[in-house]
């Protein structure tokens, strides 16, 4: 074989095998979280249409959300780290692509909310935007010190997103004609944001709100109260509380859909009928928690239980 034709072989050869390279794609997935729930929560769940522009592309027991335009899209939150897989191949299956997600908007940091943002934002390249306090957890992979869950055992770490934008107060987030607005709704977690925004069906249009959690979760000794050496945060929670329900809220998706029974209204979706439309959505989501804090609250000033207070805080 003369020196030319085994030139040719090789470079033949090295083509074949870029190509071959070029068609692997790097794994999407950061380290798992092993945690009771995450096996029932990470369950895939077929991705569906909420109103409008509006998508779900989520799992059984986290949201994600898509907010599409023909400009580029918004995802909201990025669930479990092995998450990640499932978001980008429901947002494939919608016919959208997530090299077009322009910004990823985070709820709070925690890692059933924000573990998957870090492989996500690799995916697509996108801005990824939290409340300041939100940036720090996101960055370091973990809560910080000034969150309720902090002591939580084990302590979980996920992969550190790397760059993240500030959002505060009435903030807007904008891509082509979508426009996401930040709320902050602390008390879960120091950073806690709801986000809303319109979407329309021909000449109708509905508030949609993506809900953080408002759950009154602790680990360890800390109090919502200050008795615990942290601050007194109670008046802040029951702030954020009312600010939800105030909110224009036709629709609201919380981070955790179960909450609200989101997978099951849209199962129930008939024609016209659409159980996802709820005008008193918001205020009812808002109520429980209420409850939920006033029990909580009275338990560590060691007062008589409100008698509107209802149900246990879970985990998350």
């Amino acid at each position: 074989m003369t020196l030319l034709a085994k030139l040719m072989l090789a470079t033949v050869a090295t083509m074949a095998a870029g190509t071959v390279q070029a068609k692997t794609p790097a794994p999407v997935q950061d380290k798992p979280v092993n945690c009771d729930s995450c096996k029932e929560w990470n369950a895939p769940v077929k991705p569906f249409n909420v109103f409008g522009n509006t998508w779900y592309v989520g799992t059984a027991g986290l949201s994600a959300v898509l907010v599409t335009s023909p400009q580029g899209h918004i995802l909201l939150d990025g669930a479990l780290p092995q998450s990640a897989p499932l978001i980008i191949a429901s947002i494939q299956a919608l016919g959208f692509r997530i090299e077009d997600v322009k910004y990823i908007l985070n709820s709070h940091a925690h890692w059933d909310h924000a573990g998957g943002i870090a492989a996500l934002q690799r995916a697509s390249g996108a801005t990824v935007m939290a409340s300041a306090s939100g940036a720090l957890g996101l960055q370091s992979g973990t809560n910080g010190k000034d969150d309720p869950q902090y002591q939580a055992n084990p302590v979980v770490h996920v992969a550190k997103v790397r760059k993240v934008s500030l959002v505060g107060e009435g903030d807007t987030v904008k891509v082509g004609p979508l426009t996401l607005t930040a709320h902050m709704t602390p008390g879960h977690t120091p950073g806690g944001t709801t986000w809303t925004w319109t979407s329309c069906e021909g000449e109708r249009c509905l508030d949609v709100v993506y809900a953080d959690s408002l759950n009154p979760y602790a680990s360890g000794n800390f109090t919502y109260t200050g008795k615990g050496g942290t601050p007194d945060i109670s008046a802040s929670f029951e702030a954020s509380i009312a600010k939800v329900a105030a909110l224009p809220c036709d629709i609201i998706i919380p981070v955790h859909p179960g909450t609200t029974d989101v997978l099951g209204k849209a199962a129930r979706r008939n024609g016209a009928d659409n159980p996802l439309i709820d005008a008193g959505a918001c205020r009812a989501y808002a109520a429980e928690a209420g409850g939920l804090l006033a029990k909580r609250l009275a338990k560590e000033r060691g007062e008589a239980l409100p008698l509107e207070a209802k149900g246990a805080a879970h985990a998350h």
